[in-house]
């Protein structure tokens, strides 16, 4: 079909524009969910197939209105303006398509700085239902998933951990609750750590003196960071989160300070296998001589924990054999036929 000029300006394409920047998937669904509801068409773009390199991981999104508004990343920012414009044309014609982009792609107009491919799901979200029940999911702090088809156009919320990926013809992304931080410490050094933690996207609870965190709030989503000079304060704290399945438990201090750490413990009755989990000296490189360091070295040595944490749930989950995309991938997208990639402009 060739590419014509538009007749009439009301059939222009709307030039995309981020309505913020965030890559947080709560930020993503209810954008799309809120713009459902003031009454704009909305695609939810998700990122279903990786050649190569690549900016984002398997299941990154973007939620794009029908007016150009986005949010959200599927690449390292150089392509999703050019994907909004897509997704803005597959809302005027209503139905789910399928864009390639970089290695691989028949169009050699957007070339990804990483030098690999990315192929991306464009669908035309028909309601907000599935995406409302994975906010109120992720609100109550327990793990989503949307489920895609394809050919049948339909997403779909189900409950559940696993790994973003695709199990047959469908696609899987899976959504966590938001990291979370347990901090208790001195003043100077908890407040350095807790400005860097909210700027790095955790949620901070800070434990008042006395305090002791409550089961609920000790979930696999949660680092408990202690900053004390002081090993008495620490033992209640330590024996509420070595119960817990938080995925990160550290301790300011010495090593020969948690030697002496270690044996209070021991005779509170934990096991050497728990002991292992308290990570002392917190951080990730030893000796942090101000407060600034050390907080930078906490909130690094965190993402690794988190990042080694997911790692793991990926080579132990038992449906990673079916989280690659199927070499029949162009076939999961029918019966749509969807061309390769939706030029931006309008065609009459």
């Amino acid at each position: 079909m060739a590419t014509r000029i538009a007749t009439s300006p009301k059939t222009l394409t709307p030039e995309p524009s981020a309505a913020f920047l965030s890559d947080d998937a709560i930020d993503i669904l209810a954008f799309a969910a809120e713009a459902l509801k003031q009454g704009h068409a909305v695609a939810l773009v998700t990122l279903v197939d990786i050649r190569g390199g690549a900016a984002r991981a398997i299941g990154a999104q973007m939620a794009v209105r029908d007016d150009g508004l986005y949010c959200g990343f599927v690449s390292g920012g150089c392509t999703e303006a050019a994907v909004a414009a897509d997704a803005v044309v597959a809302l005027q014609k209503g139905i789910d398509r399928k864009l390639r982009l970089g290695e691989g792609s028949p169009f050699f107009d957007i070339v990804l700085p990483c030098g690999g491919g990315i192929t991306l799901a464009i669908h035309v979200l028909r309601d907000a239902t599935a995406l409302r029940h994975v906010l109120a999911a992720l609100h109550r702090r327990a793990p989503a998933r949307l489920r895609y088809h394809p050919g049948r156009q339909a997403l779909l919320f189900e409950p559940g951990e696993g790994v973003s990926g695709w199990e047959k013809e469908e696609f899987v992304r899976v959504y966590r609750p938001r990291q979370r931080m347990l901090l208790a410490g001195t003043p100077l050094e908890a407040g350095a750590v807790a400005r860097v933690a909210e700027v790095s996207g955790y949620d901070v609870i800070m434990i008042e003196r006395g305090q002791t965190p409550s089961p609920d709030q000790l979930d696999a989503d949660t680092a408990v960071v202690l900053l004390f000079h002081d090993i008495d304060r620490e033992l209640p704290l330590l024996d509420a989160a070595l119960a817990s399945s938080a995925f990160y438990i550290g301790a300011l201090g010495s090593r020969r300070t948690h030697a002496k750490r270690c044996e209070a413990l021991r005779k509170r009755g934990h096991a050497e296998t728990t002991l292992a989990r308290i990570k002392a000296p917190i951080g990730i490189f030893d000796k942090a001589t101000d407060a600034n360091s050390l907080a930078l070295s906490v909130v690094a040595d965190l993402a690794r924990a988190r990042l080694l944490d997911m790692k793991c749930k990926v080579q132990t989950d038992p449906m990673i054999t079916r989280t690659l995309a199927p070499k029949n991938i162009n076939k999961s997208f029918d019966p749509m036929h969807a061309s390769e990639r939706i030029t931006s402009a309008v065609v009459d």
